[in-house]
């Protein structure tokens, strides 16, 4: 237990708990720890979810196969991460998307009985996992509202100006791909590079490799009204 009780403290279910009371806690609950090789999969679309998954060691990624073959990432897990947390409380417990290991992983799985107990008995991780879906909703509310948004234009200004009032600079990281960013925001990658483009041309961005500074907000929340 001991060997992951560092990751279990970047997971948001552990917030405000010492490496002892994580020992407690899991010392009172059956849980199982597996390990999964590189591309291994995880979880099937449409498989029956009877567990969360919390993230030990690796990254996995959340993925939509169609039956074409085409595979779009829809995020990435790193250490820490949880998958599962909203679908096992759901009356359709079924994977919406498959859940691949990304290299050598190592996961813990907590089962829906397990997880009420941990309620039951700690009204810290009751808090902290109402803080999770609560998290997960707001999530899920940007997405509902960027995929809102007709043009291109509006979406890719809606990312950035989220992007600015996360990290509260108007010089914001990309801690995604450009191809990755295109699969969140459902555009053609080569669509966003042409737009973000004209976008600069205009004076409106500029951007390096791995950055994008905002040079006209104005008229980004003006687009978006």
């Amino acid at each position: 237990m001991d060997v992951f009780i560092g990751s279990l403290r970047k997971c948001i279910l552990m917030n405000n708990f010492t490496e002892n009371n994580i020992k407690d806690l899991l010392s009172k609950i059956n849980y199982i720890v597996k390990n999964y090789e590189k591309d291994e999969v995880i979880a099937i679309e449409d498989s029956h979810c009877a567990k969360i998954g919390i993230l030990l060691d690796g990254n996995v990624e959340v993925q939509k196969i169609y039956a074409s073959g085409k595979n779009i990432t829809i995020s990435k897990l790193n250490i820490g991460n949880i998958f599962g947390e909203v679908i096992i409380f759901s009356n359709k417990n079924k994977y919406p998307a498959t859940i691949i290991s990304s290299n050598n992983s190592k996961i813990l799985f907590i089962s829906k009985e397990n997880i009420l107990k941990l309620c039951s008995i700690s009204p810290i991780f009751l808090n902290n996992f109402m803080a999770l879906l609560s998290n997960k909703i707001l999530m899920l509310n940007k997405k509902v509202k960027s995929m809102s948004y007709q043009t291109l234009r509006q979406k890719i200004c809606f990312y950035i100006i989220e992007q600015y009032k996360f990290q509260n600079n108007s010089t914001i990281k990309l801690n995604m791909t450009k191809k990755e960013i295109a699969e969140q925001l459902g555009v053609p990658r080569p669509s966003l590079s042409r737009e973000l483009i004209n976008m600069k041309n205009e004076n409106l961005i500029e951007m390096n490799k791995n950055t994008i500074t905002i040079k006209d907000i104005d008229y980004m929340y003006e687009l978006l009204d």
